[in-house]
């Protein structure tokens, strides 16, 4: 992602965000950030946007506020589910439409920190990101960059392409091939207990809100996939704007809904590939 962010700070006015380098040997680049993002490189404010040797992170200075939040597809829980979250037998990918000789085109419209479209590129299947708010998509281009420097993650991070803006725009006014398979994971307002939020969900929320435009996202995605849209819900949540997909995949915590227009047809055959199940490093997760 080439062109320079722009801050739209009418959107989080009371969040005051700034830059800072945690390392001497960080500043200049930090100071780079600062200037994309249309921030200041003062430390001050809630949100820190904090530049180090390992990458960047976002963190809230408020007391008792979750730690920082960066994205790691090397290490941590993105490698781990690369290795043992079960391959194409999980349900994700089975939603999206993966199988023998099958690896679709995927727009993930909501990036958020591209975990799922991480495991998705993982499989083979080619992933254009959509993430509109400008810190998220400072962390998600700052990770793809990392795992591009990484031997056992440069050959995924290569199918993955990030672009920051509107989704909805953007399908819009999509121009070229369009994908085979839209994804969406919006964002909802959350009714639990806050301890089961999950700590980038925790950290986010004050800053990014909800995503109240889940249903025209749902609407653009629909018109603009050649085969499916995948939506991804909360497990007992009703579908989205309402509209009945023509089936749903349920896991412990949450489900696919599956929008189907057309079938796959496989290539080669059919025939199983490495990330069909043949890799003896993939394993589900007991």
């Amino acid at each position: 992602m080439d062109r320079a962010f722009g801050m739209d700070r009418t959107r989080f006015p009371a969040c005051a965000v700034s830059v800072v380098a945690l390392a001497p040997e960080c500043e200049d680049a930090a100071r780079d950030w600062a200037r994309r993002l249309g921030l200041p490189f003062d430390g001050q404010g809630a949100w820190r946007l904090q530049l180090g040797p390992d990458g960047l992170r976002l963190a809230c200075a408020d007391p008792g506020a979750p730690g920082p939040v960066r994205v790691d597809f090397a290490r941590g829980a993105a490698a781990h589910r690369r290795r043992f979250g079960g391959g194409a037998g999980q349900a994700i990918a089975k939603a999206i439409g993966v199988q023998p000789g099958v690896r679709p085109s995927v727009l993930d419209a909501t990036a958020g920190l591209g975990r799922d479209a991480f495991a998705l590129a993982g499989l083979g299947c080619e992933l254009t990101l959509i993430e509109r708010h400008p810190l998220i998509a400072a962390l998600l281009e700052d990770g793809l960059r990392r795992a591009r420097d990484d031997a056992e993650t440069a050959p995924i991070a290569a199918r993955m392409s990030l672009r920051e803006g509107d989704a909805i725009a953007l399908m819009r006014g999509w121009s070229g091939e369009a994908p085979q398979v839209v994804y969406l994971d919006p964002m909802f307002p959350h009714r639990g207990k806050s301890a089961l939020v999950k700590k980038e969900m925790r950290a986010f929320r004050p800053l990014v809100g909800d995503d109240g435009d889940a249903p025209a996202l749902l609407e653009a995605a629909l018109a603009l996939a050649s085969h499916r849209v995948v939506v991804k819900r909360p497990r007992k949540a009703p579908a989205l704007g309402g509209l009945a997909p023509g089936y749903a995949l349920e896991g412990k915590s949450s489900r696919f809904d599956v929008y189907p227009m057309r079938a796959f047809k496989p290539k080669d055959g059919g025939r199983k590939t490495p990330a069909d199940g043949g890799n003896p490093d993939i394993r589900p997760m007991t």
